[in-house]
């Protein structure tokens, strides 16, 4: 299959540009021009294409693109071009954006310049600046001919990075780049507009009734101490960071903080409340998710699905940046899942993975146990709330089952009793109380002695990550199961991660070991795109058991995909569409594929459950 590594030069101004517009609006946009395209073919020259869009269809007329692989840096943008705009469609895309996240993660950026500087391939130019504002007519002859250079050292570099960060791939996450830029470029879901616009109406009546609701003061909702009582008094885990100042740990009260943006889109809605009242905020995350919707709905019917391949440290795919729209955090019973919907003759199929974390880290901790009940079908919530309660398994209540769901999710990965107890309130609406969370606490470590060993076996993996700091020569440490995971160093001392059973890595730069300013204790921290952040045994287990969990979907992702595409995933659920009178037989595929044990963990019980319907919401 013939490779093309391409690179298009567009229109773009102080206000018409990917810094302002998500990628379809700009592809979309009124003043979206081609100025020109650099391709070149496997391993020949270089050729620099220029001209109206009637030259630009007829150059592309002379390529089979069922027979191509794409190659291009950020190739979502790229792709987009191609198929929004020349409705264009190649065999098969490969991004070098998307390869070297989960190579480097964020020790050397993503941009093209960064990498090349890093790999030392050569120097990317600056020609795209003098390009600010100018339409094709625009440019002189001598213009045009420089821009064209710096066009083609941009596809030349990308050819060479490609083949830089090519060893680190196997086909297995070739196939999982490549659906992931179908997803964004290449749009088969479907917007329900007229749906969107009463939900709008009903949202933004929501919010007002929501800010009236609060009686405060401005310093109670100002002040991050007085804030962060607020939100306790309502059972919620106060959401913190550690200071990239400081390098403590502080308030994530920020309004583009992770756990901030999670208060706003807070199930309780007195949590919601008081988080949109302390922004001051204009609109809800529902408001702008719905315009933004509505947007694409008048824009082109259908909607793409821009995910990061690599997004998170852990493998597992985030919302695209810059792309506005976060599938990966749709509230479960938001109307937009409604307002998702298969084009005609067709049906939406899903399937989610069930407690596939708990499966998991209950295999690497060893639980034989705990995975027998999962094997035979029965409910470790139930079987846990009965050690709790000291009820037998059948007279589990409801209210019962839910501790030792929230004890079962929480607790695997180290949680104490405060949080346990926040978690419960936040929940259910009851305080289990200080001594009760202790004892759950308690009973739980007793009870699965392998997760706690686990937690010191991953507190040995990040010691060995930092050991070259201190001059000791340790550069790998293998556990888990047949040593199924592998912490290492690099050469050159600062490139330390986890290796998982799919070959790829989870990062931690510049992992470091330390002293907490506030307890004296030694604390290891790791460098994340903003700040830094805490790591211990207990997250580490957390990040393992994702990581994992994400190994074993991505194996299910690629046989899948072979017979039909992945239109979504959203954490461990999947989605395609299938023909209407086939849909139910789509769906027992989709949950056969998915619960196949990888070989590399063959005994461990998976179990899925899905279903299928005309929009998103009636898959379940």
């Amino acid at each position: 299959m013939p490779l093309m590594t391409l690179d298009f030069e567009s229109y773009y101004s102080k206000t018409y540009s990917l810094s302002k517009l998500t990628t379809e609006e700009y592809v979309n946009g009124d003043e979206f021009e081609v100025i020109g395209v650099s391709i070149k073919i496997g391993n020949g020259v270089t050729t620099w294409h220029t001209g109206s869009r009637k030259d630009m269809v007829e150059l592309f007329k002379q390529y089979d693109w069922s027979e191509i692989t794409l190659i291009a840096h950020n190739c979502f943008f790229d792709a987009s071009i191609l198929s929004l705009a020349f409705d264009i469609q190649p065999a098969r895309y490969v991004d070098t954006l998307s390869m070297a996240r989960a190579v480097h993660g964020t020790a050397v950026g993503g941009s093209l310049a960064k990498l090349v500087e890093h790999y030392g391939l050569g120097e990317k130019g600056t020609e795209v600046v003098n390009a600010l504002g100018k339409h094709l007519k625009d440019f002189s002859k001598e213009e045009l001919a420089a821009y064209g250079e710096y066009c083609i050292n941009d596809t030349e570099l990308t050819h060479k990075l490609f083949y830089k960060l090519l060893p680190s791939f196997n086909l297995t996450e070739l196939s999982l780049i490549d659906m992931t830029i179908r997803m964004g470029a290449i749009a088969k879901l479907e917007v329900d507009g007229v749906m969107l616009e009463g939900h709008l109406i009903y949202v933004q009546q929501e919010k007002e009734r929501l800010l009236d609701s609060v009686e405060l003061d401005r310093s109670q909702l100002m002040s991050n101490a007085k804030f962060a009582t607020l939100l306790e008094e309502q059972g919620v885990e106060i959401p913190t960071k550690i200071s990239p100042t400081t390098g403590k740990q502080t308030y994530a009260f920020a309004k583009t903080d992770d756990g901030f943006q999670e208060l706003l889109d807070h199930p309780n809605a007195t949590v919601k409340a008081l988080a949109l009242a302390r922004l001051g905020v204009k609109s809800t995350l529902e408001e702008t998710r719905t315009q933004r919707f509505m947007g694409i709905a008048s824009r082109m019917g259908k909607l793409p699905i821009p995910l990061n391949y690599y997004g998170a440290a852990t493998g597992r795919w985030s919302a695209g940046g810059g792309q506005k729209v976060n599938f990966q955090n749709l509230p479960r019973g938001s109307i937009l899942k409604e307002a998702i919907v298969a084009p005609e003759g067709y049906l939406i199929v899903g399937a989610d993975l069930s407690n596939i974390e708990l499966r998991v880290g209950m295999w690497v901790a060893g639980e034989h146990e705990a995975l027998k009940i999962l094997a035979d079908g029965g409910d470790l919530y139930k079987d846990f709330a009965a050690k709790v309660f000291e009820v037998p398994y059948d007279e589990v209540t409801k209210d019962q089952r839910f501790i030792g769901k929230t004890s079962q999710l929480s607790l695997i990965f180290g949680v104490g009793a405060a949080k346990l107890r926040a978690a419960v309130k936040a929940g259910s609406g009851t305080d289990i109380g200080e001594e009760e969370a202790k004892d759950i606490v308690d009973l739980y470590r007793s009870t699965y002695t392998g997760i706690t060993k686990l937690w010191g076996t991953c507190r040995n993996a990040i010691t060995a990550m930092v050991a070259k700091d201190d001059k000791t020569e340790i550069s790998a440490f293998t556990f888990g199961p047949s040593g199924l995971y592998t912490a290492e160093v690099g050469e050159d001392g600062k490139s330390k991660g986890i290796r998982l059973p799919s070959g790829m890595y989870m990062k931690y730069p510049q992992l470091s070991k330390g002293i907490n300013g506030t307890t004296l204790s030694t604390e290891y921290t790791y460098k994340l795109r903003n700040g830094f952040d805490r790591l211990y045994g207990g997250k580490l287990t957390n990040n393992l058991v994702q990581g994992t969990a994400r190994c074993i979907m991505s194996e299910a992702m690629v046989r899948v995909d072979k017979r039909y595409p992945i239109v979504l995933t959203i954490h461990d659920a999947l989605y395609i569409l299938a023909p209407e009178a086939e849909a139910q037989e789509a769906l027992d595929f989709l949950i056969e594929e998915m619960t196949k044990a990888p070989s590399w963990m063959s005994d461990l019980p998976l179990a899925a459950e899905g279903g299928y319907g005309r929009s998103l919401k009636d898959v379940g």
